[in-house]
């Protein structure tokens, strides 16, 4: 893990000389974040509001028992804010646009794709990789954006379904306890996990040798290589901003 990681990062260092050096076209990046993002917005919506939905069934009734009913909305938008929306969407995303990354480019390796684009004196680390860093980092946090609010929303329908909470109480809470601040990280955290898959996804494909069998296993990999990764930064920026 720790040598892939030193590959991840001369990976990215190679995608950002590949950037500034003007060889990025928008319209590639636009194609990599509709398949990132967009292909994976239904499923992280689903992800977030079932989350949310399971959070306010455990915590309405004990809320109700000390009487603290008033405050399940702020503390429903700070859990999701904070935690389950980037983290849940992140991890939806992995396993659906970080797999399918990984298998395209292994699967390029393996057919010599890619020693087809070195022949033409193009990098295929900058070609591959940065529109997919990119359209992930640019269009996660919009994901996670929209998951937010679904989150919210959605506990709001079930506190008030199961113990008949009010939802201008609901909301009121919310106004209260969330604050700008939040969000400013919820959606950092969004690009760097997006960044992140699509780096850690694409170099593991980029490793692969042989033949279909090796394809199927560098995509297993990679699918747990983002999530450890991903987990270890959220854990890191947590410590950051919340405790330094």
């Amino acid at each position: 893990m720790i040598r892939f990681l030193g590959v991840c990062v001369q990976n990215l260092i190679t995608c950002i000389k590949y950037l500034f050096g003007g060889n990025q076209r928008f319209k590639t990046v636009i194609s990599q974040a509709a398949a990132v993002s967009y292909d994976s917005l239904v499923i992280s919506l689903v992800i977030a509001f079932i989350a949310a939905a399971v959070i306010t069934i455990q915590v309405s009734k004990e809320f109700l028992m000390t009487g603290a009913e008033a405050y399940i909305g702020g503390t429903i938008a700070i859990v999701m804010i904070r935690e389950i929306a980037p983290g849940f969407v992140a991890l939806a995303i992995g396993a659906r646009a970080g797999t399918a990354i990984s298998a395209e480019i292994a699967n390029m390796q393996v057919t010599s794709q890619v020693d087809a684009i070195k022949t033409l004196k193009i990098d295929p680390v900058g070609y591959y990789f940065t529109p997919r860093i990119l359209g992930a980092a640019i269009t996660v946090p919009m994901v996670v954006l929209i998951a937010e609010f679904i989150g919210i929303a959605g506990g709001m329908a079930v506190a008030e379904g199961t113990i008949g909470l009010h939802p201008a109480r609901y909301w009121h809470s919310v106004w209260a306890w969330m604050h700008t601040k939040d969000i400013y990280i919820s959606l950092l955290k969004a690009c760097i996990f997006g960044g992140l898959i699509a780096l850690v996804c694409a170099s593991k494909g980029y490793e692969t040798k042989g033949g279909a069998k090796e394809v199927g296993t560098s995509t297993t990999k990679a699918a747990i290589l983002s999530t450890i990764y991903m987990l270890v930064t959220d854990f890191l920026i947590n410590l950051l901003f919340y405790i330094a």
